[in-house]
């Protein structure tokens, strides 16, 4: 199983438009992601209500884990795009 761990880079966290644009690209990788703060339960990370219910902010570490082939490759992709400021114009 693949895991990263990241700082959530949108100023308003994984809210609305971020979240959108996170679970759009989760939902594209060729494996099943699951996404988690501290020790609370994993999500799906291609659902945009499991990931919004999260109340990642900015700033908070989540971890993101998928397994299979092209797992790594997607995790790198993905924790980019947390890190990133989704929310800028």
């Amino acid at each position: 199983m693949a895991t990263r761990t990241v700082l959530i880079g949108s100023k308003v966290g994984l809210h609305a438009r971020p979240a959108a644009k996170f679970t759009q690209a989760a939902a594209a990788v060729p494996v099943a992601v699951q996404i988690a703060v501290g020790e609370s339960a994993p999500v799906d990370a291609g659902s945009m209500l499991a990931v919004m219910t999260l109340g990642a902010e900015f700033g908070t570490e989540v971890t993101i884990t998928a397994e299979g082939e092209g797992s790594e490759e997607a995790l790198d992709r993905l924790a980019d795009l947390l890190a990133s400021d989704l929310d800028a114009a």
